[in-house]
Order: structure tokens, then sequence, then C-alpha cells
């Protein structure tokens, strides 16, 4: 599951307006391609990593472009129903006992730089996220510090961790040619066909920069003997260039650091202001580029989207939704709409572990008196009201969501809502239930909570003086701990010592019934609130290796029972969703999961004239 980094780092759009390159008449198509073709998409949040497995770069912000650079051995339909690209590759399960599954990549399937994609960019995949080489770990003190840099710089620690992946603890077999790799799993895994989509990096570049390989074929060589041999000395090294090696906020002076192996290549970026993709000549895949240039201008502000939608400046926009955009989008003329709910939900999580107001350890380790202080606050939380006054004038049928990890609407949802114990937070804030708790845990009042999310972001500042207002009525003195878009991400990963309780949206990207595994198992990649349940970790290695549906829904409402119970958080809304383009474009079809407005770019296809075909060539 992927963070919706509009909750996370965006930046400032710059104050000159981007113009592009120059193209009269028709587009002409020449293999699948409209010749001189462009379009141009407003994003809210600017690329930072092409690593989109790594902990920085697991990020909407990453995998919306990332869908455009790389192919990979699945996607989805407008349906959300799984479609193998075999033109990339296929993968098959060999074998039940044990789960033994295989990969194969087709001869075609090349980085941009004309490298073959094979089994040693796939096993470092797993050796970077399965932990299983991992020697060291973080250590933090009370206020969240590392206090371990230097073992951490002397060790291997990889920084993305993939509980699944964790479960294939045999060394990978590839083949005599390279081009396959089986996997062996220690026991079964209900999401196996969803475990791999494709390598985040290419295995030779990292040979090349992290262990002075001197080209493609030697770096693919050192990074396959460093891992088959675990060699800690030269893995140390790798961990540290994967961890943070694609790291990037304008277009890298060294070109080997953007390669890619889908539809698109990168060819600019300007910092903070746009990136420019053009189409890949060495890809041969299925998804082949049909309108030859992509590029993704960064506009924070929603109204500035549709601002820039009505002046032509853009052709897609996907803003946040508010009913003031909704609003004046339908006022536009010569553009196509879509008006529906995302995937993404909107929540408050609570640090459990942070020496803060719900942390056990300030009351001496006293874990009910912490409990009834989290359960207190959650009460606080005006959930109907956010939703009446934020999302309905958006979505007349929107609902408080009460399920961490089912969507409104699908199957089993209304089970787990009825059964998993979300009821003892009413829709409605609790604040005479509030008070109750906080004289019961008998702690002086008012109980001070550093609250913090995105100060950018309009809907969110509404939403904190909602919970302001009702939590102070309930006992809580509700301290702004905001930060500016550009900075938001790194506080949420890394700050937990400057905040008690942060809000923002959780995006799914696939459709995975172990999908949230990340978000609350102990040590989990996105579990910020520093949560730790032994009863949530086991429930979740049971779900990991189950396949029947009515036992894998057993393990989610335990599951739930525990988070609700534990008072992890509280969920609020489903975020509505509002796509708009030219009409000019075609073909346009938004997912309701990541890469939203960017699936199905294969088959957009260009008329007329575009917002790029009326403007003049880009300079960064």
């Amino acid at each position: 599951m992927k963070i919706r980094r509009s909750a996370a780092a965006v930046a400032a759009l710059a104050a000159s307006v981007l113009v592009l390159t120059a193209c009269t008449g028709p587009a002409k198509t020449s293999s699948g391609i409209q010749q001189n073709s462009a379009v141009t998409i407003a994003w809210e949040a600017p690329l930072n990593e092409l690593n989109t497995s790594s902990s920085n770069g697991n990020a909407t912000q990453n995998a919306v472009i990332t869908a455009l650079l790389d192919a990979g051995f699945w996607t989805y339909d407008k349906d959300l129903k799984l479609v193998h690209d075999t033109s990339y590759g296929t993968y098959e399960k060999t074998s039940d006992a044990p789960l033994t599954v295989k990969y194969t990549f087709a001869k075609d399937s090349t980085w941009s730089d004309g490298t073959p994609v094979d089994a040693t960019d796939l096993l470092l995949e797993w050796a970077a996220t399965s932990n299983i080489f991992n020697n060291v770990a973080a250590k933090t003190d009370d206020a969240g510090n590392i206090t371990n840099q230097s073992e951490i710089d002397a060790g291997v620690y990889f920084d993305g961790t993939s509980p699944s992946r964790s479960l294939i603890t045999e060394p990978p077999k590839i083949s005599d040619d390279g081009r396959s790799i089986t996997f062996v799993y220690s026991k079964q895994y209900a999401d196996w066909e969803l475990d791999f989509q494709a390598p985040a990096v290419p295995a030779h570049v990292v040979g090349e920069k992290a262990l002075g390989a001197a080209d493609a074929a030697a770096g693919k060589a050192a990074i396959l003997k460093a891992i088959q041999d675990n060699d800690t000395a030269a893995l140390s090294k790798v961990s540290k260039f994967w961890n943070s090696g694609f790291e990037l906020t304008k277009l890298p002076a060294d070109p080997e650091l953007y390669v890619s192996t889908g539809a698109y290549v990168l060819k600019d970026y300007a910092e903070n202001q746009y990136l420019t993709l053009e189409a890949n000549p060495r890809y041969k895949g299925a998804h082949k580029a049909s309108v030859e240039r992509v590029t993704v201008r960064f506009i924070d502000d929603p109204m500035a989207q549709v601002t820039a939608l009505e002046n032509g400046e853009v052709d897609i926009i996907g803003p946040q939704a508010t009913a003031d955009v909704r609003t004046a989008i339908e006022a536009l003329k010569n553009v196509d709409t879509a008006f529906g709910v995302e995937s993404t939900y909107e929540h408050v999580d609570l640090v459990h572990a942070n020496g803060g107001p719900f942390d056990p350890a300030v009351y001496g380790g006293d874990a009910a008196k912490a409990l009834k202080v989290r359960q207190a606050f959650l009460k606080a939380v005006p959930r109907q009201q956010i939703v009446d006054n934020l999302i309905k004038p958006l979505n007349p049928d929107a609902k408080v969501r009460d399920s961490f990890i089912l969507l409104p609407g699908s199957v089993n949802y209304d089970t787990m809502v009825k059964e998993n114990g979300s009821s003892a937070y009413s829709a409605a804030a609790d604040v005479p239930g509030a008070k109750a708790l906080l004289a019961d845990a008998g702690v002086a009042t008012p109980v001070k909570v550093r609250f913090a999310f995105n100060s950018d972001n309009t809907r969110r500042q509404t939403e904190f003086a909602l919970i302001q207002e009702s939590a102070k009525a309930a006992g809580f003195e509700l301290v702004d701990a905001s930060k500016p878009a550009a900075k938001w991400g790194a506080l949420l990963e890394t700050g937990q010592d400057q905040y008690d309780a942060s809000m923002f949206g959780w995006q799914s990207q696939s459709t995975a019934v172990t999908a949230s595994d990340a978000n609350f198992r102990t040590g989990g990649l996105n579990n910020y609130g520093k949560y730790s349940s032994a009863a949530v970790d086991n429930e979740f290695d049971g779900l990991q290796t189950e396949t029947d549906p009515s036992k894998q829904f057993a393990y989610q409402l335990a599951i739930e029972k525990d988070l609700w119970a534990d008072a992890f958080g509280t969920t609020i809304y489903q975020f509505p969703a509002i796509q708009a383009w030219n009409k000019n474009v075609r073909g346009v079809s938004p997912s309701s999961i990541s890469p939203t407005i960017f699936a199905n770019f294969w088959e957009w296809k260009t008329i007329g004239t575009t917002a790029a075909s009326a403007t003049s060539s880009p300079t960064s």
C-alpha cells in the first residue's frame, strides 16, 4: 500500500508558466505512436525517487511516474482484474508443496540503455526486500533518533521490507541463460501472484555504482556473486546505494540513474516544476506509448490545477476533491470528467511509543491507562461532522468508513463493520464518553497532543480545526504539529518524536488480501505509529498463507478486532475522486487505485490542440 503523498512531500509550484514543444495540425501515427503528439498532466507532488521499493520511494508520487517508465509481469484492467503482460515475461506456480514460483523474462525485455532485464534484477529485488541479508537494524531512542548509525553504516541494511518475501528463505535458482528465476516459499502465501510485479531498480547499475564494476555485464555479475556468496562487505555497499542511490529532485547528471524498462524514458526534470517523458525506442512490449511525449507539471493547489486546465496549460488533472473544485470543473467547457471514489482512505494514527500521551511508558508502563487515553482521544474525533461538512458536498452518499482493511461496498465490508469493534467509536464525537475515560484513567487535563498533517492541504486544515474543537471539549489540547508539504513526508516517516497523532491517507496499489500488512505489523514499513501487537503479527502470518477466502476474512476480522481494541487509530472517510481532461485527449480511463489518472496511458490518443501543441519548447 502506497502513501498518498498528497499528504506528504509536495513541492511548491514554480511561479513561471511552463511552455512546451510546439506542434501544429493533426498528429500522424507511426508504429502506434502519434508523431509529435504530447499530453500535459497536472499532479500534486514531485517525483523524489525511482526505487519504489525503498522506504523513501514507497509513495504514490513516485508510483504514478514509474507506472509510465517501467513495465511488469502484470497490470490491472478498469475492473481491477489482473492482466498478465506476457510481452514483459511470464510466471507460473510450479508446485504447491512447497509453494514454488518461476519467473521468466521475455527476450525483448530490456532496460532503456539496452541491458537485458533478467533474473539478477529480480534476485536483487528479493535480496533487498526480504530482510534475509540484513545483519543490523536501526535502533532509536525515546525521541526516535537513530542511535547506532555507525553500526548501520558498517553493516547490511536494506530499508525496504516485505513480509511475504521473507518467506523465501532458500537461495533462488537462476536458469543457465539467466532469464528465469525460481522462488521457493517456506510456507503458503495467499498473494503469491502479486508478490513480484517487477524489479524496482537495475542490478547492473547498482553493481557499477556500489561495487565499482566496469560495465553492465560486470555489474550484474558482481551483484549475483555478492548475493550468492552472502558477501557482507559487498552487500553493505549495495544496501547503501539501493536505499538512496535513486533519489532525485531533478534530472541526474548520470543517465544510468534513470534507466527504465517500459513505454517511456525520463528526458527532463526541472526541480519542483515539471518532468518530461518521451517514448522509449527500445521498448517492444504490449503497452507501447501512443502519445510521443508526456509532461507532468507539479501543481499542489487543486484550484490552480483547474485553472491550468481551463487556460489550456494542461490536459489532464486529478486534483484533491473539494466542493469548490467540483463546481469549478463542472463549469468548464470542452472537458470530460469522472466523479467517483478512490481507493484512498483518510485516517488518524496514534503514536504508541514516542514518550507522548499515548505511550504506556509515560504512565510508568501502565498499558491500561495509556489505552484509556487513546480511546478517549479517538472518541473525540468528529468523524461524521467531517464527512458531512467536507465529503458529502462531493458525494451525497458518502459515509464514515469503519474498517482499516476493507473498502466500503466490498465483499464482507458490512460484516466486518458489524463485528470488528468499531462500534465502540460512534461516527459522531462522543465527548461525554471521552471525558469519562480520561477521568477513569486519572490523568490531568488538558492532555496535550501534537497533531501532524500536511499544512498545505486545505481540506486537512479544516479537518484539524474540527478535531481540535471537539477534542478541546473532551479534555485534550491539540497542538498544531503540521509541516508544509515539502517537509511533511520526512516528518511522518522519521519524526515521531515531534508528533503524537497524524492524519493522512492510504492508497491501495493492488487487490492483495495482505496489502495492509506493512501498515500494522510490528516494525512494518508503513507502521509510523510504532504500534506493536504479537496477536496482530501472528494473524498476519496466518493470513499470508491462507488461500481460502472465508478463512482469509476470519484473519482480517481478527486483525481488525485487535486494532480497534488497542485503539490503534481511527478511520474517517473514503476519498472522493475528481478527474477532468481536455476532450482532445481520448481514451483516458482513470483507475480507483494507483496510478489513478495515469492508468491505461497506452490507450491515449490526441486530436486537435492539446496543451503541449499550443505552446513552445520547455527550458529547464
